[in-house]
Protein backbone atom coordinates (compact mmCIF):
# COMPACT_ATOMS: atom_id res chain seq x y z
CA UNK A 1 0.00 0.00 0.00
CA UNK A 2 1.17 3.55 -1.16
CA UNK A 3 1.72 5.69 1.51
CA UNK A 4 0.11 8.78 1.65
CA UNK A 5 2.90 12.33 0.04
CA UNK A 6 3.08 14.57 3.27
CA UNK A 7 1.88 17.80 2.86
CA UNK A 8 4.24 21.01 2.26
CA UNK A 9 5.37 22.77 5.08
CA UNK A 10 2.90 25.53 5.86
CA UNK A 11 3.95 28.60 3.69
CA UNK A 12 1.36 30.44 6.54
CA UNK A 13 -0.06 29.08 9.68
CA UNK A 14 -3.69 28.96 8.41
CA UNK A 15 -5.48 28.93 11.89
CA UNK A 16 -5.15 32.57 12.25
CA UNK A 17 -6.63 33.08 8.92
CA UNK A 18 -9.46 30.86 9.85
CA UNK A 19 -10.54 32.46 13.16
CA UNK A 20 -10.30 36.21 11.14
CA UNK A 21 -12.47 35.33 8.66
CA UNK A 22 -14.79 33.73 11.37
CA UNK A 23 -14.57 37.41 13.24
CA UNK A 24 -15.15 38.98 9.56
CA UNK A 25 -18.93 36.56 8.90
CA UNK A 26 -19.93 37.77 12.41
CA UNK A 27 -22.06 35.14 12.71
CA UNK A 28 -25.34 36.76 12.13
CA UNK A 29 -26.41 35.59 9.04
CA UNK A 30 -25.89 33.04 6.25
CA UNK A 31 -22.75 32.61 4.73
CA UNK A 32 -21.99 32.88 0.73
CA UNK A 33 -18.99 31.19 -0.37
CA UNK A 34 -17.70 31.91 -4.75
CA UNK A 35 -16.69 28.89 -6.19
CA UNK A 36 -14.68 29.07 -10.03
CA UNK A 37 -13.16 25.74 -10.56
CA UNK A 38 -13.54 22.20 -8.29
CA UNK A 39 -15.68 23.89 -5.51
CA UNK A 40 -18.10 24.26 -8.40
CA UNK A 41 -18.07 20.56 -9.55
CA UNK A 42 -16.77 19.02 -5.46
CA UNK A 43 -18.26 21.60 -3.03
CA UNK A 44 -17.87 18.84 -0.52
CA UNK A 45 -20.62 20.98 1.85
CA UNK A 46 -24.07 21.21 2.59
CA UNK A 47 -25.18 24.53 0.89
CA UNK A 48 -28.80 25.62 1.07
CA UNK A 49 -29.22 27.43 -2.59
CA UNK A 50 -26.75 28.18 -5.52
CA UNK A 51 -26.48 30.84 -7.88
CA UNK A 52 -24.31 31.91 -10.77
CA UNK A 53 -22.06 34.41 -10.26
CA UNK A 54 -20.17 37.35 -11.76
CA UNK A 55 -16.49 38.64 -10.09
CA UNK A 56 -15.34 41.98 -11.39
CA UNK A 57 -11.20 42.57 -10.85
CA UNK A 58 -10.45 39.25 -10.48
CA UNK A 59 -10.04 36.09 -13.40
CA UNK A 60 -9.78 31.96 -13.11
CA UNK A 61 -6.02 30.99 -13.91
CA UNK A 62 -4.83 27.53 -14.13
CA UNK A 63 -1.24 29.47 -12.72
CA UNK A 64 -0.63 27.82 -8.95
CA UNK A 65 1.49 24.95 -8.24
CA UNK A 66 0.48 22.00 -6.79
CA UNK A 67 2.94 19.65 -5.34
CA UNK A 68 0.52 16.95 -3.48
CA UNK A 69 -3.43 17.14 -5.37
CA UNK A 70 -2.16 17.34 -8.64
CA UNK A 71 1.74 17.11 -8.72
CA UNK A 72 4.42 16.05 -6.87
CA UNK A 73 7.57 18.23 -5.64
CA UNK A 74 9.43 16.34 -8.25
CA UNK A 75 6.47 17.44 -10.90
CA UNK A 76 4.57 19.76 -10.01
CA UNK A 77 1.16 20.10 -11.51
CA UNK A 78 -0.74 22.72 -11.71
CA UNK A 79 -4.53 24.12 -10.24
CA UNK A 80 -6.45 27.33 -10.49
CA UNK A 81 -6.15 30.34 -8.76
CA UNK A 82 -8.38 33.60 -8.53
CA UNK A 83 -5.86 36.37 -9.29
CA UNK A 84 -6.21 40.12 -9.73
CA UNK A 85 -7.27 41.24 -12.79
CA UNK A 86 -10.26 41.02 -15.47
CA UNK A 87 -13.72 39.23 -14.40
CA UNK A 88 -14.76 35.53 -13.32
CA UNK A 89 -17.89 33.67 -14.09
CA UNK A 90 -18.39 31.22 -11.08
CA UNK A 91 -21.08 29.57 -8.81
CA UNK A 92 -22.21 31.18 -4.92
CA UNK A 93 -23.69 28.95 -2.43
CA UNK A 94 -25.34 29.93 0.54
CA UNK A 95 -24.74 27.87 3.31
CA UNK A 96 -27.10 28.41 6.13
CA UNK A 97 -25.91 30.19 9.58
CA UNK A 98 -25.94 27.30 12.30
CA UNK A 99 -23.94 25.15 9.46
CA UNK A 100 -21.31 28.23 8.94
CA UNK A 101 -18.55 26.85 11.63
CA UNK A 102 -18.75 23.53 10.59
CA UNK A 103 -18.41 24.22 7.00
CA UNK A 104 -15.69 26.85 6.97
CA UNK A 105 -13.56 24.01 9.01
CA UNK A 106 -14.05 21.72 6.06
CA UNK A 107 -13.03 24.33 3.43
CA UNK A 108 -9.77 25.78 5.43
CA UNK A 109 -8.78 21.72 5.79
CA UNK A 110 -9.25 21.40 1.69
CA UNK A 111 -8.46 24.63 0.80
CA UNK A 112 -6.31 26.23 3.54
CA UNK A 113 -3.55 23.28 4.89
CA UNK A 114 -0.71 25.13 3.51
CA UNK A 115 -2.21 28.67 4.40
CA UNK A 116 -1.47 29.61 0.37
CA UNK A 117 -4.84 31.56 -0.77
CA UNK A 118 -5.76 34.42 0.94
CA UNK A 119 -9.22 34.52 1.97
CA UNK A 120 -11.39 37.73 1.21
CA UNK A 121 -14.88 39.08 0.76
CA UNK A 122 -15.78 39.86 -3.07
CA UNK A 123 -19.06 41.44 -3.98
CA UNK A 124 -20.55 38.80 -6.62
CA UNK A 125 -23.15 39.92 -8.75
CA UNK A 126 -25.76 37.36 -9.31
CA UNK A 127 -29.51 37.11 -10.86
CA UNK A 128 -31.02 37.72 -7.67
CA UNK A 129 -29.17 40.64 -7.08
CA UNK A 130 -25.15 41.37 -5.26
CA UNK A 131 -23.85 39.06 -2.26
CA UNK A 132 -20.73 39.10 -0.65
CA UNK A 133 -19.21 35.88 -1.24
CA UNK A 134 -15.87 34.72 0.59
CA UNK A 135 -13.69 33.78 -2.08
CA UNK A 136 -10.29 31.75 -2.01
CA UNK A 137 -7.45 34.37 -3.93
CA UNK A 138 -4.03 34.18 -4.80
CA UNK A 139 -1.11 36.91 -4.89
CA UNK A 140 1.37 36.74 -7.36
CA UNK A 141 3.92 37.38 -4.75
CA UNK A 142 3.25 33.72 -3.43
CA UNK A 143 5.71 31.55 -3.97
CA UNK A 144 2.58 29.27 -5.36
CA UNK A 145 2.05 31.41 -8.24
CA UNK A 146 3.51 30.01 -11.56
CA UNK A 147 4.26 33.43 -13.11
CA UNK A 148 3.89 32.94 -17.28
CA UNK A 149 4.24 29.18 -18.46
CA UNK A 150 4.24 28.10 -22.28
CA UNK A 151 2.38 26.51 -24.23
CA UNK A 152 5.00 23.46 -24.46
CA UNK A 153 4.93 23.62 -20.64
CA UNK A 154 1.65 23.12 -20.06
CA UNK A 155 1.45 20.31 -22.33
CA UNK A 156 4.73 18.96 -20.24
CA UNK A 157 2.27 19.40 -16.94
CA UNK A 158 -0.76 18.17 -18.79
CA UNK A 159 0.85 15.39 -19.95
CA UNK A 160 2.82 14.18 -16.80
CA UNK A 161 2.01 15.82 -13.44
CA UNK A 162 -0.03 13.48 -11.52
CA UNK A 163 -0.83 13.73 -7.88
CA UNK A 164 -3.13 12.11 -5.06
CA UNK A 165 -6.74 13.57 -6.75
CA UNK A 166 -5.52 12.59 -10.18
CA UNK A 167 -3.46 14.52 -12.73
CA UNK A 168 -3.50 18.21 -14.11
CA UNK A 169 -5.28 17.03 -16.78
CA UNK A 170 -7.90 15.44 -15.34
CA UNK A 171 -8.84 18.38 -13.49
CA UNK A 172 -8.36 20.99 -15.62
CA UNK A 173 -11.12 18.93 -18.15
CA UNK A 174 -13.37 18.26 -14.83
CA UNK A 175 -13.41 21.95 -14.54
CA UNK A 176 -14.25 22.63 -18.38
CA UNK A 177 -16.73 20.51 -18.71
CA UNK A 178 -18.67 21.44 -15.41
CA UNK A 179 -18.23 25.19 -16.33
CA UNK A 180 -20.26 24.63 -19.76
CA UNK A 181 -22.70 22.70 -17.91
CA UNK A 182 -23.10 25.85 -16.56
CA UNK A 183 -23.14 27.90 -19.12
CA UNK A 184 -20.22 29.03 -18.69
CA UNK A 185 -17.22 30.01 -21.57
CA UNK A 186 -13.57 30.08 -20.27
CA UNK A 187 -11.87 30.60 -23.69
CA UNK A 188 -8.53 30.96 -21.93
CA UNK A 189 -9.20 27.38 -20.73
CA UNK A 190 -10.31 25.93 -23.59
CA UNK A 191 -7.14 26.91 -25.55
CA UNK A 192 -4.83 25.39 -22.92
CA UNK A 193 -6.88 22.45 -23.12
CA UNK A 194 -6.11 22.58 -26.98
CA UNK A 195 -1.91 21.77 -25.79
CA UNK A 196 -3.21 18.71 -24.74
CA UNK A 197 -4.25 17.53 -27.60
Amino acid sequence: MNAQPALPRPLRDPAPMLHTTLQQWGGHGDLWVFGYASLIWRPDFDYEERRPAHVRGWHRALKMWSRVNRGTPELPGLVFALLTGGSCHGMVFRVRQTQVREVLHTLWEREMPTGVYDPRWLRCETPHGPVSALAFTLSRRSPNYTGSLSPDQYRHIFSHARGRYGSTHDYARQTYDSLRTHGIRDKALEALLAHAR
